[in-house]
């Protein structure tokens, strides 16, 4: 059972069309989906070092057997079914976190946030938490 999840992950990656953002285009669409600007640059800091700005990223298996998805690595464990059928906290299938319209991926990530904070997500726990260490986003 585990090993026909797997495959059928891998199979709908290689069919879903991902987009990898330039930071200044990350930015643009952050703004776009309503992030609020005075944490815009933890949001990109964040999803630069969970899915460097690529859409249809999915991560290894972790410890627990779950997975990570998109341009701001949902874990399947809470947030979204791997399943035909939307589900869990997001009310979403994995696969819809992996479009190049991040749009449900963004109403998710703002409902992990809403509960954990950036706590939620290793990438900016260990890299983003000083505000020295994020990315300049003045140009954009």
């Amino acid at each position: 059972m585990k090993l026909l999840l797997i495959v059928s992950v891998l199979v709908l990656a290689s069919v879903v069309k991902s987009k990898k953002f330039t930071r200044c285009e990350l930015v643009r669409e952050l703004r776009n989906q309503g992030f609020p600007e005075d944490k815009l640059r933890d949001w990109v800091c964040l999803v630069e070092h969970e899915s460097s700005r690529n859409t249809g990223k999915i991560g290894k298996v972790n410890k627990n057997g779950s997975r990570d998805y998109g341009l701001f690595q949902i874990n399947d464990k809470y947030w979204c079914s791997n399943t035909s059928t939307p589900g869990k906290d997001c009310n979403v299938t994995c696969s819809e976190l992996l479009s190049d319209d991040i749009t449900k991926i963004s109403s998710c990530a703002k409902k992990v946030y809403k509960r954990h904070q950036f706590q939620a997500w290793y990438g900016w726990r260990n890299n983003c938490q000083s505000s020295s260490s994020l990315p300049d986003i003045s140009s954009c």
